[in-house]
């Protein structure tokens, strides 16, 4: 099993407030709380990372594929794994909330997912260039106070 880090934190916040935003925006998106809200999120980041696994998974067999009967097979996989994930999602957020949730339709659903994802690529961005700033010149203690006899 795989350690939680913040980066999977961050994207469930920030997936949270996509679906506010989506709630917000859109009649047909509807969850019950915010609660409902943030449990949702956390079902879309499961959902989401195991349709990721999945799409780099088919990608890299299309890759190795050689003859060209193999690639064509391998594409169509690619073509049904790539719609596939919407309905898989809406799946699970039915099974898992019932009337709770309704994220919509097939694209409400696919518009989320693009958001969600663009998002997170945009907050691991942010994470990722945060880390880079914090070198040692940013250290706040002894060190960094210009007298001769700090350590």
């Amino acid at each position: 099993m795989r350690r939680i880090t913040a980066a999977d934190v961050v994207d469930v916040f920030a997936y949270t407030v996509v679906l506010g935003v989506f709630v917000q925006l859109f009649p047909a998106v509807i969850t019950e709380s915010f609660l409902v809200t943030l449990l949702t999120a956390v079902l879309l980041k499961l959902v989401l990372e195991l349709v990721v696994a999945l799409k780099t998974w088919a990608v890299a067999r299309f890759r190795l594929a050689t003859m060209s009967g193999e690639r064509v097979l391998r594409a169509a996989v690619l073509l049904v794994v790539l719609p596939g994930s919407k309905f898989l999602v809406l799946e699970a957020i039915d099974l898992v909330f019932g009337d709770a949730v309704h994220l919509g339709g097939f694209l409400q659903v696919t518009v989320l997912i693009v958001a969600l994802m663009l998002v997170r690529g945009a907050a691991r961005l942010l994470l990722r260039n945060g880390r880079q700033d914090d070198g040692p010149d940013d250290r706040v203690g002894p060190a960094r106070t210009g007298r001769p006899d700090a350590a």
